[in-house]
């Protein structure tokens, strides 16, 4: 089938039905039955090329003689795929703007990026064209088009989903991730992907709202903060909520992150200094990886990058061994401070990214002190190896806002129950705040 851009928003590369596998099981039986999904440009799909991204990388690979694991079990589970979807080159973005294939368009603000690179997956469940789609999240792939989009995304803990047959980024990072407009449908892949018998909702011990991160945020804190506390009282009483200053904690038990705090002038502009150094550390380890993995290729083939991937991939091919046992040693510490923190099954509250998706074609530079706040948040989860979801909190000023819950490593299916508990609760309060108008 033939991709037309007018009507699929720009989200797929290609369109075609890929039935289920049979299993001998009745379809009717099998916990995907009926239901469609989206699959990202990097993932392997028998007889297919996985193009991640770029037309040079497409052009210089062969068909996939084997399928994913994690598509395999979607289409085992009755699942149908009708399509790859457009991904920001090389997986090297969250803007989710391609200058090869285009920019799919953003279902929630057409004049906005769909945030990358998971873009074509993100506005796929966005514009309803599929029930749900598979994307990958590194440094923020998933969870930023989940949030500028207005749906669900779901960064699972780190190691826990096969990326068996996905092109790697960075593997200290990489997950298999994925998209939904409704928190029944997430939880219902998730038990599929994370291989979980139905389990019963756990309460939560204790819920610790980020305030410091909450003041990297452009819109009112309170439009998300107070809903979240109200939804929170209403189902499981207001004990269980904390406040926490993150960057504080984060700065006092994590020792190895001094080495990336000592050029910290980011004095005007408000920042947590223990969160940018986070991101340094995780950017940094990223680069390497990348450039173990692909560096060869790229020096070989000199493909055409688009503005910003190119200079990131440049970056990451000059990137040395220096500091990646540091780097290694803050993951360590911080996974170690986090689970401290969390205790059995506490939750940390953060914004997903720092504000509403920036418009299309904005300059580099301009994105900078947000794209700096968005890796402080983001980083959170991708250094520590958390499970993190972003969850949909309507519109303010007609943009999409979002928010974050991450719950401790191995903790997933928790944290999917928790959520489809939790947002019908979280709806009405919405609707609430909407009224009000903050």
């Amino acid at each position: 089938m033939t991709m037309n851009r007018n009507t699929d928003y720009g989200a797929f590369m290609e369109q075609f039905i890929l039935p289920p596998v049979p299993t001998g099981t009745s379809p009717a039986q099998l916990p995907l039955n009926s239901l469609t999904f989206a699959v990202k440009d990097i993932f392997d799909m028998e007889g297919y090329v996985s193009g991640f991204g770029n037309p040079d990388w497409l052009r210089t690979h062969s068909a996939a003689t084997s399928t994913a694991s994690a598509v395999l079990a979607i289409l085992k589970t009755g699942g149908t795929c009708l399509g790859r979807t457009v991904m920001d080159e090389m997986a090297y973005s969250i803007n989710g703007e391609n200058i090869h294939y285009g920019t799919p368009v953003n279902p929630c603000a057409p004049d906005r990026v769909p945030g990358g690179s998971s873009s074509g997956s993100a506005v796929a469940v966005g514009a309803e064209l599929v029930d749900f789609s598979l994307g990958t999240d590194t440094g923020g792939s998933v969870r930023v088009p989940a949030s500028y989009c207005g749906i669900f995304g779901f960064r699972p803990s780190h190691g826990v989903v096969s990326t068996e047959g996905v092109i790697p980024m960075a593997q200290s990072f990489d997950t298999v991730g994925w998209f939904s407009r409704d928190p029944v449908i997430l939880n219902r892949v998730g038990q599929i992907l994370l291989q979980l018998p139905n389990e019963k909702l756990v309460q939560p011990s204790q819920i610790f709202i980020a305030e410091d991160c909450f003041k990297l945020f452009s819109i009112p804190s309170t439009r998300v903060t107070d809903v979240i506390a109200a939804s929170i009282e209403k189902l499981f009483g207001g004990q269980i909520l904390q406040p926490v200053n993150l960057g504080d904690y984060v700065e006092s038990k994590v020792p190895s992150l001094k080495h990336f705090m000592e050029n910290d002038t980011n004095s005007e502009e408000f920042s947590i200094k223990s969160l940018t150094a986070l991101s340094t550390a995780m950017r940094l380890l990223q680069r390497f990886e990348f450039k173990n993995n692909h560096g060869e290729w790229v020096s070989k083939v000199k493909p055409n990058l688009g503005p910003g991937i190119s200079e990131r991939v440049l970056d990451a091919l000059n990137t040395s061994e220096e500091h990646i046992d540091t780097c290694n040693s803050v993951k360590t510490q911080l996974k170690e401070a986090l689970a401290a923190l969390l205790g059995e099954n506490g939750l940390i509250v953060i914004p997903t990214v720092p504000g509403p998706p920036p418009k299309l074609q904005t300059e580099t530079t301009s994105l900078e002190t947000f794209r700096a706040r968005a890796f402080s948040l983001l980083s959170i989860s991708g250094v520590s190896g958390f499970c993190q979801v972003a969850v949909p909190l309507g519109k303010y000023d007609g943009l999409p806002v979002s928010v974050s819950l991450v719950a401790k490593h191995g903790c997933d299916g928790f944290l999917l129950n928790l959520v489809e508990t939790l947002y019908p609760t979280l709806k009405e309060q919405v609707k609430i705040a909407e009224k009000l108008s903050y």
